[in-house]
């Protein structure tokens, strides 16, 4: 058995961490059949579900005092930090192609 046997027989069949972050509806299948096109959208689609979870709860409580406001300033929060990462991953994307474009053949 060699090193890689080894680990793999380690794992349990599950995900890495990294894509078993989140809540159960926002991770993705298992990573044989997933492709990288998928997991991106995967993790927009879930940007866009914490923006309209805040907007959602700004609108409530700009209608009535049922919500409390630090739940508002959370959803917030998440939201923006959300978008940024997201435009962090993008500008990554962007670099890693200009550079595949610039190398020489």
């Amino acid at each position: 058995m060699n090193g890689i046997e080894a680990i793999a027989a380690v794992g349990n069949g599950e995900a890495p961490l990294a894509l078993r972050v989140g809540p159960e509806s926002a991770r993705p299948g298992p990573v044989a059949s997933t492709g990288f096109g998928d997991i991106l959208m995967a993790g927009l689609r879930g940007v866009d579900s914490k923006i309209a979870t805040a907007d959602k709860l700004v609108q409530q409580f700009a209608v009535d005092d049922s919500v409390p406001v630090h739940q508002v300033t959370i959803a917030l929060e998440e939201a923006r930090l959300s978008v940024e990462l997201a435009m962090q991953v993008r500008t990554r994307l962007v670099e890693g192609y200009r550079e595949l474009m610039n190398m020489p053949l």
